[in-house]
């Protein structure tokens, strides 16, 4: 379904009943990530899943999507289906997204779901490095997209799971330039929300992969117990649904079971 939000259309799907479970994609990913995860949870939930703006059926709204700019579209759109309470659950990106959200809405929240993600804003080397990215793409898109997704992955996981990182490579292609533009400076100059998590009530989880490539794991470990957040580990990478699929599925349905 499609969602005209300040000229641009937002796509989202809207499948199931009961409890609200709102699912946002990743960095080059797309709704469709989700696709083997809302298979399952809309057995017992209703489950939104949004394309980012720049991102799956998308557009763009200019070259920065700040991730104030981003929530919004999550907002027009839970808007729009009637929805007002739900779960979110957010990876990477997406969870950066949903910080924002529950930031400028924390009465809507009845529970915040970090996947593979963060509070905390960018250091100075990872700015740096999105930076050099965003002058890179714009003249080697195909080959820089396939080096950064591929880093995602270690060795072990890139053969056991060569076809599902293949098929999401293929829809990480698919975004546009612009899109990759925009959302690279939105993460570069996000805010650390560290304090949406300590200074709310609602019940949170940081799933952290042991072996992610992005993200510090004792850095991760140490923000779950800082923050009162709930925490699970999988020993894999950044991308738990494709290499801890079955895991996240279980930890997620528990989740929202507790919520």
């Amino acid at each position: 379904m499609i969602l005209e939000y300040k000229k641009a259309n937002v796509f989202y799907t809207d499948q199931g009943k009961g409890a609200a479970v709102v699912l946002i994609h990743g960095f080059l990913e797309n709704s469709t990530m989700w696709d083997k995860i809302t298979s399952e949870l809309i057995k017992k939930n209703r489950v939104i899943t949004i394309d980012l703006l720049g991102h799956g059926k998308s557009d763009c709204l200019g070259y920065s999507h700040s991730m104030k700019v981003f929530s919004e579209t999550i907002e027009a759109v839970l808007k729009h289906v009637r929805i007002r309470k739900c779960i979110l659950v957010g990876h990477s990106l997406g969870g950066y997204v949903a910080l924002a959200f529950a930031e400028k809405n924390p009465q809507k929240i009845k529970g915040l779901c970090l996947m593979n993600s963060t509070s905390f804003e960018d250091d100075n080397d990872r700015k740096l490095l999105r930076t050099r990215a965003n002058k890179m793409i714009q003249n080697n898109y195909t080959n820089m997209v396939r080096m950064s997704f591929a880093n995602l992955f270690g060795d072990k996981s890139k053969t056991l799971f060569k076809e599902e990182i293949k098929k999401a490579l293929n829809e990480a292609l698919k975004t546009s330039v612009q899109g990759y533009i925009a959302a690279q400076e939105g993460m570069k100059n996000r805010l650390n929300r560290s304090a949406v998590l300590k200074d709310n009530d609602f019940k949170k989880l940081i799933i952290i992969g042991e072996k992610d490539p992005v993200l510090d794991f004792d850095t991760s470990m140490v923000e779950a117990k800082n923050t009162n957040s709930e925490f699970v580990v999988f020993p894999d990478g950044h991308m738990s649904h494709i290499e801890n699929k079955s895991e996240l599925i279980t930890t997620l349905k528990g989740f929202i079971k507790k919520v």
